[in-house]
C-alpha cells in the first residue's frame, strides 16, 4: 500500500524474505540482502521503510547509513568504532552499536557506490557470516537483520536527452502499447542488461554473489503518480481536519499536482514540495488572514491552470489568492473586493482562496 508502482520489486523482496523466515536460507546469513537499483525518487527508500514496519513493527526499526559519509579510508572506522585510545572509543560503532542494541532491524546502506572500498570488507563479513566484530572486540549478530543497499548506478543510462528516460518502464502485453514508451531505442530488458553491466564494472563479483537479490525499480507512470498524490493529500487532509476544517480535493486538482510535481531526473521527490507550496501555503494564508475557520469546509480545485482553494460556506466575501503556474513559481496576495462585507456579516456568497467565488 505504501510502495506505489513497483509490483515487481515488492514481489522480489517478498520471495526472498519468505525463504529467510521459513528457514530455507543459510543459517549464518542475514534474513535477506538486496541491492535496490533505479533512479532517484522511485521508492527505493520507501520500500525499506515499509519492510521495517511490516517485519519489525515500526519504521524506527530501520538503521540508515549514508555512504557519502564513508568515502574516505579513515571514515571506515566509524562503522565499528574508534580504536582503543582514540576519541569515541566508548561510544561504539555507528553500525555495530545500533545493531547490537536493535538486532531485529532493516539496515539501509544508502548510495552504496559512494562508499570507500574498505567498507565492502565489512559488508562481505556481514553478508557471508552474519556477524561483525566491533573495536571493543564484541561480536555483533546480523542474522536477524535485513540488509538493503541502494544505488543510482546506471542513472545516466536511464536518463535520455531532454529529461526523457529509458528502461525500467512497465512492460506491456504483446501487441499492446507500453504504458511507458521506450526511449533512446532501448527496451525494458535491454536497459536492465546495460545497468547490470554497469553494476558488474563497479562492484567485485565476490560482493555481488553474496547478495540474495538485485532488485530493479520501475519508472513511475501517470497512474502511480496519482496514487502517490492521493497518499500525500490524505495525510494533509487529516492534518487540516484536526483544525476542524473539512477538505475536499477534486480529481482535476489531483491530476494537476501529479503532472506538475514530477520530473524525470528527480522522480516523485518534487511532488511533496509542490503540495507544500500550492496547497499547504494556500491554507496557511487563509487561516492567518481569518478566511478559514473551524467548522467550515473547503474545496481544492484547478482554475486557469492554477490550484484554487474555495470556501464552501457563506460568511464572507474576503479572498486570498495563491497563484501557481507550471513552473511552480508561487506567490500569495490578498484580494479584497470593493464593498466586501465585514466578517460578521450575513451577506451571501462564497469566499475563495485562489479563485473567484462559485455559485452553489
Amino acid at each position: 500500500k505504501k510502495v506505489i508502482g513497483q509490483p515487481e520489486a515488492v514481489n522480489e523482496v517478498a520471495k526472498a524474505i519468505r525463504r529467510g523466515r521459513l528457514g530455507l536460507k543459510e543459517p549464518n546469513r542475514p534474513t535477506g540482502s538486496f541491492i535496490f537499483l533505479g533512479t532517484t525518487g522511485v521508492g527505493k527508500t520507501e520500500l525499506a521503510k515499509a519492510l521495517a514496519e511490516v517485519m519489525f513493527g515500526s519504521e524506527s526499526n530501520m538503521i540508515r547509513l549514508d555512504m557519502s559519509e564513508y568515502m574516505e579510508k579513515f571514515d571506515v572506522s566509524k562503522l565499528i568504532g574508534s580504536p582503543p585510545g582514540y576519541v569515541g572509543y566508548d561510544e561504539g560503532g555507528q553500525l555495530t552499536e545500533k545493531v547490537r542494541r536493535q538486532p531485529y532491524s532493516v539496515v539501509l546502506f544508502d548510495e552504496i557506490e559512494k562508499a570507500h572500498p574498505d567498507v565492502f570488507n565489512a559488508l562481505l563479513q556481514i553478508l557471508e557470516d552474519g556477524r561483525l566484530t566491533d573495536s571493543q572486540g564484541r561480536t555483533v549478530n546480523f542474522r536477524n537483520t535485513i540488509v538493503i543497499m541502494t544505488s543510482n548506478i546506471g542513472a545516466r543510462i536511464l536518463t535520455g536527452s531532454e529529461g526523457r528516460r529509458i528502461g525500467f518502464g512497465m512492460p506491456a502485453d504483446e501487441g499492446e502499447e507500453k504504458s511507458i514508451p521506450m526511449y533512446g531505442g532501448k527496451t525494458y530488458e535491454e536497459a536492465k542488461d546495460l545497468v547490470m553491466d554497469e553494476l558488474r564494472k563497479t562492484f567485485q563479483p565476490e560482493f555481488l554473489n553474496r547478495v540474495d537479490s538485485i532488485v530493479f525499480f520501475n519508472m513511475l507512470d501517470e497512474e502511480a503518480l496519482e496514487k502517490i498524490v492521493d497518499i500525500m493529500l490524505a495525510d494533509l487532509v487529516a492534518r487540516i481536519a484536526d483544525l476542524g476544517i473539512h477538505t475536499e480535493i477534486t480529481p482535476a486538482a489531483r491530476k494537476w499536482l501529479a503532472k506538475n510535481g514530477y520530473k524525470p531526473e528527480y522522480g516523485a521527490r518534487p511532488l511533496r514540495r509542490l503540495i507544500q507550496s500550492v496547497v499547504e501555503d494556500g491554507f496557511s494564508e487563509a487561516l492567518l488572514d481569518g478566511v478559514g475557520k473551524t467548522g467550515e469546509a473547503s474545496l481544492v480545485d484547478v482554475e486557469d491552470d492554477k490550484i484554487t482553494i474555495h470556501r464552501l460556506n457563506k460568511d464572507t466575501e474576503e479572498a486570498v489568492t495563491v497563484k501557481s503556474d507550471t513552473e511552480k513559481n508561487v506567490t500569495a496576495e490578498k484580494n479584497a473586493p470593493e464593498g466586501s462585507a465585514p466578517e460578521d456579516s450575513s451577506s451571501a456568497g462564497d469566499a475563495s482562496i485562489g479563485g473567484a467565488s462559485e455559485e452553489k
